[in-house]
């Protein structure tokens, strides 16, 4: 896995995730797989079958943060550049064809959060703003069809 760029408030939110998951879901599950146990024969036992399936998916999910946190780099907002679009900018566009004023929040994919207008670098519409300055025009081909944009303002979230 390449490096991902996580502003402080995602890297946190990801690290009390990982420390739920270790000290009390970790718990949980093996109280869980102790009473499946005392049921009796685990080889035909689904409340065992069931619990341990649970713990090598949280065990996977553990491993994915870790590694997700080892390889973060923390964007500050001193680090952002404000002359073009980039990860950890707020961008205020214009659609173009229905006038209509909105922004986004490019973050990291790891972040985003649709409903609160943030949006993943990987998504097909930060792709196209990516470098962009303020005052470009933007045509991005989406499934429903072409968007087109004007960068009304470059600044931070």
């Amino acid at each position: 896995m390449g490096r991902i760029y996580l502003t402080k408030e995602g890297y946190e939110k990801l690290f009390q995730e990982l420390e739920y998951l270790k000290k009390v879901k970790r718990k949980e599950l093996s109280k869980r797989i102790e009473e499946a146990r005392s049921l009796g024969d685990i080889s035909e036992n689904a409340e065992y079958d069931s619990a341990k399936e649970a713990q090598l998916n949280l065990e996977k999910k553990i491993r994915e943060l870790e590694t997700k946190l080892s390889s973060a780099i923390i964007i500050s907002p001193q680090d952002v550049n404000l002359e073009k679009v980039s990860i950890g900018t707020k961008i205020l566009l214009r659609d173009l064809d229905t006038g209509e004023e909105f922004f986004y929040i490019i973050l990291s994919d790891e972040e985003a959060d649709f409903e609160r207008n943030e949006i993943g670098i990987s998504s097909p519409v930060a792709c196209a703003l990516l470098g962009k300055k303020k005052e470009d025009v933007v045509e991005i081909k989406v499934p429903r069809g072409i968007l087109r944009y004007k960068i009304l303002d470059i600044s931070l979230p």
